[in-house]
Parts: C-alpha cells; structure tokens; sequence
C-alpha cells in the first residue's frame, strides 16, 4: 500500500516537473517590433490573444492586429454614474 502510494507521488512529480520544463522552453510570442498609439494614449493594461493585442486606456480600449500593431477596432467604455 505505502509502496504503490509512493510510486504514484513519484510518477506525479516527474509529471509535473516535465510539463514545466516544457512550457517553460516555449518560444516566445511573436510581438509587434513597435506598437503606435494614439496621442495623449497613457496604456494601463495590456493583453494578447491569438490574432490581437488588448490596450486599455482611461476610458477606452484599443484592439491592434497582433502582426502588424494596426489599430482594428475602439472600444469606448462608459463610466459608472455615482
């Protein structure tokens, strides 16, 4: 009983210690050499997905392409009323 337990922790690590090496050694995220914004653009936020990059901005959000940093699309957002 000990022992099979013992087995599965040891399976289980070598498991995990495998897959962090793995995603560990992914090669980086193409990105964009440079990305213009807007003037008077201040980013606080950025997220990438598979064809975009997300930058949020005061009020507003702004989708690049990924590949190239042109502007696809804004997003205006509302601020909640107190």
């Amino acid at each position: 009983m000990v022992t099979t337990l013992t087995v599965v922790m040891i399976g289980g690590l070598l498991v995990v210690i495998g897959l962090l090496v793995t995603r560990l050694n992914a090669d980086d995220i193409p990105l964009p050499a440079e990305i213009n914004l807007p003037d008077s653009t201040t980013p606080e936020a950025v997220t990438i997905g598979a064809t975009w990059i997300a930058v949020v901005s005061g009020d507003q959000i702004l989708i690049l392409d990924r590949e190239s940093g042109r502007l696809r699309q804004t997003i205006e957002l509302e601020r909640p009323t107190p």
